[in-house]
Parts: structure tokens; C-alpha cells; sequence
């Protein structure tokens, strides 16, 4: 099992699938584990239950997280983020379509490091997707919390 893995958060079964296209196309293999709403994705990060076909959560390297989302959307997953000392360091990127001006000041005043649009094209989105794994997965140097 690759040690950084991705916890990808993403309600919408055809966002899912071309993320996931786009990462095993971009050739970053690492485990990806997959949550379909903000409240599942709160469970998985902080050991309160497993997500389906998962032994055990894993130490997620990034949250790649949309905004639009069942039970807690995205800007309230970020706020329990960062408002836990276990996950407080824990890269954030918002991935989303919205263009709202006040979810971008919303999610960077919440503590997103990065918010990146999602292209309609899909060569374009799988370019935006090789630039994060090369950036959050090989460039990037995260903190190491006590807690992860």
C-alpha cells in the first residue's frame, strides 16, 4: 500500500470517475479512497468508521474535497479539519465547479490550502490533475503532525 494516499471527497458519481480517470492517466498510483459526502469524509479522517472496501483508514497525504456535498458540505468538513490537532496541518484542496467569489474567500478564510476550479474539458481537468499529484505528491513538503 502506497504510504500517501489521497482522500478524494466527491458526491457526484461522474466528478468521481473522471478524477479517478484522470489520476490512473497522469500515472499517480497512490491509494485512493473515496468518500460521498462531507460527513463520511469527517468519519473516515478521524477513525470513527470505515469507508466500503477500506481495511482501515489511512493517513491521507491531500483531501482533494469538493464543496457541493451531502449531510456537511465542503466548507464545514474544512472546518472540523482544521479545528482537530489530529488533522489541523492536513493538506486541503477544494476541488470544485463553483465560481462563487464567496466560496473561494470562504474556503481560503477557513484554512484551504489550494481551490481549484474543475474544467468542463477533460483533457483540461486531467492537466489541472497531473499538476496537483506533481505539486501536493511529489513537490511539496507536508508537516508532520503528532497526530498522523
Amino acid at each position: 500500500m502506497n504510504e500517501k494516499a489521497i482522500l478524494l471527497v466527491e458526491d457526484n458519481p461522474d466528478d468521481e470517475a473522471l478524477t479517478l480517470r484522470a489520476l490512473k492517466r497522469n500515472k499517480i498510483l497512490n491509494e485512493i479512497v473515496v468518500a460521498r459526502d462531507g460527513a463520511e469524509a469527517l468519519d473516515y479522517l478521524f477513525g470513527t468508521s470505515v469507508i466500503s472496501g477500506q481495511d482501515a483508514p489511512l493517513n491521507p497525504e491531500i483531501v482533494l474535497l469538493d464543496l457541493k456535498l451531502p449531510k456537511l458540505d465542503g466548507h464545514e468538513v474544512l472546518k472540523r479539519i482544521r479545528a482537530d490537532p489530529r488533522t489541523k496541518l492536513l493538506p486541503v484542496v477544494i476541488l470544485t465547479s463553483s465560481t462563487e467569489d464567496e466560496d473561494v474567500v470562504k474556503a481560503y478564510g477557513l484554512g484551504a490550502n489550494s481551490y481549484v476550479r474543475k474544467p468542463v474539458d477533460f483533457d483540461q481537468f486531467s492537466e489541472a490533475v497531473r499538476h496537483l499529484g506533481l505539486y501536493w505528491l511529489v513537490l511539496n513538503v507536508p508537516p508532520r503532525s503528532k497526530g498522523r
